[in-house]
Order: structure tokens, then C-alpha cells, then sequence
């Protein structure tokens, strides 16, 4: 399957549950390998939060996600059309902290999406597929997500005097969503309402965005849309919780009275796993490609084989290409291109990004690093950058430059420490220099 964003961009306008404000929202088209972004626009900057479980700060009562301090609130009900469609791609523009409730579904959030056309694109869809069962547990409530050749939710739902016991197990796909989880509401007890009120919560709630559960009654402005809505609703949310992961899942989730809380938690876990896993298997490849490469005979490099030469890996890896290098492998000219999309540039500085220095020293450093394993030999070994002297930050760069980055080996002691000079430049002048020392050393020692 394709990955697949919207053909056209589309807006509603809702209040905000918690807040009580009135709230706008677009929904736009994304590039591949997007994801989902949340973008503030409400804010000086416009500043961008991604949708991703290392964002989440908040679990009360909905999904908040943040970055610094920047944060969008009740993010689950959209997060669970977007998975539940198979939405990979998309911009999201909010004009407040918080996504509007709307009915207390998701079902406005799928009109959206569905006027705004999903589309394929050109890239294939990555699944995250689960090897090995994973649980979380909280008290009486507990989440379990086992291997299996597609996405499944089963889930048990109740209240604290078991009188609104439901179940119910459910493969994930498109249709089902849009037929049996999307238009599911959400749901409170009675007596947790006062507490929610003193804590500045569902300010803008009433029966036209909730069910409420007092005692063996259920209270509604229209009749339930189904027998078992509350666990419905209860699928729609891991839905939506489990999409932060990054990627869509292959797995059976079951759940025993979940909530946001314990939803982030098996995530979490989730993500982990799925880290530590991509990490060794790239470090497998990595290796593998590096003692079949004999770097000393090439004059540049692309940045697959930078990848294989430098520990480094985004945000921090500040080398895009090697243009070129002496035959002797004591010079050489690399670039760096200064883009808007950077995640320093969202702090430093907001409405005015700048690059920082220091990310200039590192650059140099970089490029220095590579020039001292092309000179002594790097399989196996990493150079270790000890000293800088001479630093001269001269100009700005901002996004849009390309850094232009010339390094020189000055002294080599015994193919294990070396000085090294190494200077930027943006249109031909100088935007920084240092000089600095480098010991190569060990892969495993590093």
C-alpha cells in the first residue's frame, strides 16, 4: 500500500471542550514522509509540533502533545481518522491550544478527510510490524498488544460499578472505521464532573458533545447510536493514541478499561522496541557497507557513504556532501545546506532563525573528522574531536545558505591525533573558521 495524504485542503470551525473556545482548523496535503504535523498559528512564529508519542505531555482526559512551549490539546479524535483511513501525510493549522470536540466523535473529523480526498503517493507505506507480545498495566486496567498480520483492537469497557459492561473486537480497516468506530462518542460518569470542572476542564462540555453515565441511566440528546458506543469509543482512541507511534502498526491491541494514560504507555513501550530494533538492524547494514568500501580511493563522498563513515545521525549530523578531496587527503571542500526545516530553528530564534555557532563548529568538525579518516584509514575507527582554537564567528546564516566548508590537515602524529584548520563560507566569504585537534579511536572505545 502507498502512503497517502489529501487532495485538497478543508476547515471547520468547533468549540474546544476543555477551553470553551472557538476554534479553527485546516486540514492540509503533505509531502511523503511527512507525518503528521500540528501547526500553531495562533502564535507569533507558527511554530510546528509533530504528532509523536516522544511529544505527549499530557494525558487527562484527552492526548496533549508539546514542544517547548508550544502544545496542541485533544489531538486523539483527528490522530484516530487519520489511522484509521490511512492518512499518513498531513499539515494540520489550529488557531488555539486545543482541537475542537465538535459531537464528541470523530465523525466531523472524518467528513473532513473525507471531502478533503485521500490520495496515494509516490512512496510505499512502512508498517511497524510487532514481533513480540507487549503489555502495560495500571491497577485494574491493563493494555496487551500481540503480533498479527494486520490491525485488530478487542476491548472491554466498564464503569466503576460494572453496571455498563461492554466488549467488543474489531479488525481495523477503512470501512470498518468509518462504519463502526468514528461516530462513536465519547462518554463521562456523572460524579467525575465536578472534580473535571475544578480542574479547568471541559469548560465547553455539555450533552451535545458527551454521553453521560449516572447510575443504570444514560444521559444523551439523541438516542445511542450503538448498543455498545462506550467501548466503541474506547477502540477509537487507541486508534487514535497508538498512530503517535510514527507509522501505522501490525498488531492485535487488547485492552481492559483503557484510557489516554495507559494508551501513551503501551505506545511508549511500543516505540522503544521499534527504536532499539531499526537502530541494530541500521547498524548491521552500516558496518557491513563499511568494510566493503575502501574510502581512502574516492575524491567525494554523497551522504549514504558519510552515513557509513560518521556516527552521527539527524538532527545532528551536519555534512550533506563531500565536493571534493586532494589526492593526498590532506584537503577538502564539503557543503552543508541550511534549510528552515532544522528543529534548532524553531527556538533560536523564533520569527528570526539564525543558525547557532556552535553548529557551525560542528560542522567544521565534521568535515575535519572525515578528512582524518580518509588520511589514516577509518574502517573500524572514529575520530574524537578534543580541542578547538582560533574560533572566529564572523556573520549569520540563516535558512536558505549553503555552507561551504573547507578543512585542512596541518600535523598528523603517529595516524592517531591530528590538527586540522577548517573555515565556512556563504557566497564566497567567510562566515567562520577555527583551528582544532582530533585522536582516532576504536569503534567499540567510542
Amino acid at each position: 500500500m502507498k502512503q497517502r495524504s489529501i487532495l485538497r485542503e478543508v476547515t471547520a470551525k468547533g468549540k474546544a471542550v476543555h477551553s470553551g473556545e472557538e476554534v479553527t482548523l485546516t486540514i492540509k496535503p503533505a509531502p511523503v514522509d511527512h507525518g503528521v504535523v500540528f501547526r500553531r498559528i495562533d502564535l507569533y512564529g507558527k511554530p510546528e509540533v509533530k504528532a509523536s508519542i516522544v511529544n505527549v505531555s499530557e494525558v487527562v482526559r484527552s492526548t496533549t502533545i508539546s514542544d517547548g512551549y508550544t502544545k496542541v490539546e485533544m489531538t486523539e479524535h483527528l490522530l484516530s481518522v487519520l489511522n484509521g483511513m490511512g492518512v499518513d501525510n498531513v499539515m494540520v493549522e489550529v488557531d488555539g491550544n486545543e482541537l475542537p470536540v465538535f459531537d464528541g466523535s470523530a465523525k466531523h473529523y472524518l467528513n473532513m478527510v473525507l471531502e478533503g480526498e485521500p490520495v496515494e503517493q509516490d512512496k510505499e507505506r512502512e508498517y511497524y510490524v510487532l514481533k513480540d507480545p507487549i503489555s502495560v498495566t495500571n491497577g485494574n486496567r491493563s493494555l496487551v498488544a500481540l503480533p498479527h498480520d494486520g490491525f485488530k483492537v478487542t476491548c472491554t469497557s466498564t464503569d466503576q460499578k460494572a453496571v455498563h459492561t461492554q466488549h467488543l473486537s474489531i479488525d481495523i480497516d477503512p470501512d470498518v472505521y468509518a462504519t463502526q468506530i468514528a461516530s462513536a462518542r465519547t462518554f463521562t460518569i456523572y460524579e467525575e464532573i465536578e472534580p473535571l470542572l475544578k480542574m479547568g476542564k471541559i469548560k465547553g462540555g455539555s450533552l451535545d458533545c458527551a454521553v453521560v453515565i449516572k447510575g443504570d441511566k444514560i444521559l444523551s440528546k439523541e438516542p445511542l447510536r450503538f448498543p455498545d458506543e462506550m467501548v466503541r469509543h474506547k477502540i477509537l482512541d487507541i486508534v487514535g493514541d497508538i498512530f503517535l507511534l510514527g507509522m501505522p502498526i501490525k498488531a492485535h491491541i487488547v485492552g481492559l478499561i483503557p484510557g489516554h494514560a495507559l494508551n501513551a504507555k503501551l505506545t511508549r513501550a511500543i516505540h522503544e522496541k521499534m527504536v532499539a530494533e531499526l537502530a541494530a538492524s541500521k547498524n548491521k547494514v552500516e558496518k557491513k557497507v563499511t568494510k566493503s568500501v575502501a574510502i581512502s580511493d574516492v575524491s567525494e563522498l554523497d551522504i549514504q557513504q558519510l552515513l557509513n563513515l560518521l556516527p552521527h545521525r539527524y538532527p545532528f549530523l551536519m555534512v550533506d556532501r563531500i565536493l571534493e578531496i586532494k589526492s593526498d587527503n590532506t584537503e577538502l571542500t564539503a557543503v552543508k545546506n541550511v534549510t528552515v526545516n532544522e528543529p534548532h530553528f524553531t527556538g533560536h530564534y523564533p520569527g528570526n532563525p539564525i543558525m547557532p555557532g556552535v553548529l557551525q563548529i560542528e560542522a567544521m568538525a565534521q568535515a575535519a573528522g572525515v578528512l582524518m579518516l580518509m588520511c589514516c584509514g577509518g574502517e573500524g575507527k572514529v575520530p574524537l574531536f578534543i580541542s578547538a582554537d582560533k574560533v572566529k564567528l564572523r556573520k549569520i546564516v540563516v535558512p536558505g545558505d549553503q555552507l561551504v566548508i573547507e578543512a585542512k590537515i596541518l600535523k598528523l602524529r603517529a595516524n592517531k591525533i591530528a590538527s586540522a584548520s577548517a573555515s565556512c563560507k556563504v557566497n564566497g566569504s567567510v562566515v567562520s573558521s577555527m583551528e582544532m585537534m582530533f585522536a582516532l579511536v576504536p569503534e567499540e572505545d567510542s
